[in-house]
């Protein structure tokens, strides 16, 4: 592919952590593309850094050196502020544990981010149709503990696309479905990805999840190698 097809670059990252006293490395010096429309799949062991990587290329955590760079923006020199804004307009994130918003209806939390992106008017009704379509629409109006895990997860999903985001972030999408479920989100990712030229890249230890992607990388040793096809 040629430079203009990269959406995402990431350029000599390093991050680590202290416990007890000891730093601990995440990351060494990591390096990797992803390229508009692509569905790549990342896979690793526990405690590899995966969760951190898909922060970081978020903004929702900063490294402590090198560069993520979206669309020419490298995310991590902007202000709080613009990262935010960036976030709130071109990406989409799923959580593992949701991160839904007790006190908010399900349609409030889908609507939600909408709104703070000065949306809400235009994805109103896109939002809405997403979570009939994933099987939510008669529980727009319940809160999310009244909801089990595998709904959570759907409504968490539905959040991260209605705002048609060029690149969605999902940490195990599909960890918490039954089959059933989780086919109706990777078909959800397939439509927006065909019709919207979505780029996706999945934490997951799903066969069939990763078996779905257009590449396979693995996170070992703070760094990514390829894991072919």
């Amino acid at each position: 592919m040629v430079q203009d097809d990269i959406l995402v670059r990431l350029a000599g990252l390093c991050y680590r952590y202290r416990e007890g006293g000891r730093d601990h490395a995440v990351l060494a010096g990591l390096d990797g593309t992803i390229h508009r429309g692509e569905y790549l799949a990342l896979l690793g062991p526990s405690g590899s850094g995966k969760s951190t990587l898909l922060n970081l290329i978020a903004g929702l955590d900063l490294p402590e050196a090198g560069d993520v760079i979206i669309d020419g923006s490298a995310v991590n020199r902007l202000d709080e502020r613009r990262r935010t804004l960036f976030r709130r307009r071109h990406i989409g994130f799923v959580f593992q544990f949701f991160n839904l918003l007790p006190t908010l209806t399900v349609a409030e939390n889908v609507l939600l981010p909408l709104e703070l992106s000065g949306m809400g008017a235009a994805r109103r009704g896109q939002a809405l149709e997403l979570l009939e379509e994933v099987g939510l629409s008669e529980r727009a109006g319940s809160y999310p503990d009244q909801l089990s895990g595998g709904e959570q997860q759907r409504v968490a999903v539905v959040r991260a696309l209605a705002h048609a985001p060029k690149l969605v972030l999902a940490d195990e999408p599909t960890g918490n479905l039954d089959g059933a479920s989780g086919a109706r989100i990777l078909a959800l990712f397939d439509r927006f990805m065909r019709g919207q030229g979505m780029t996706l890249l999945v934490v997951t230890h799903d066969r069939e999840v990763a078996g779905r992607a257009d590449r396979i990388v693995q996170l070992r040793g703070g760094r990514l190698a390829e894991a072919g096809p």
